[in-house]
């Protein structure tokens, strides 16, 4: 059970890596990411989704090359 859990979490980390068109979109999608990493580790969704879109948007912004 809890190696389901830490594939599923990493599998949703690396949704992080979906950058969206806008900084908005790049937040979004990130936040949605975050927030059901947070679920599946039984952490607080809000700090999952305002972690995870943090995250998106710096990545998607220091790499701009990296992102679709």
């Amino acid at each position: 059970m809890r190696a389901t859990k830490i594939i599923t979490t990493i599998a949703l980390c690396a949704g992080l890596s979906a950058c969206g068109e806008s900084t908005s979109e790049q937040a979004l999608y990130g936040a949605g990411a975050g927030m059901l990493g947070s679920f599946v580790v039984n952490g607080d969704p809000i700090l999952g989704a305002v972690a995870g879109a943090a995250a998106n948007v710096l990545y998607c912004e220091a790499g701009p090359g990296k992102c679709g």
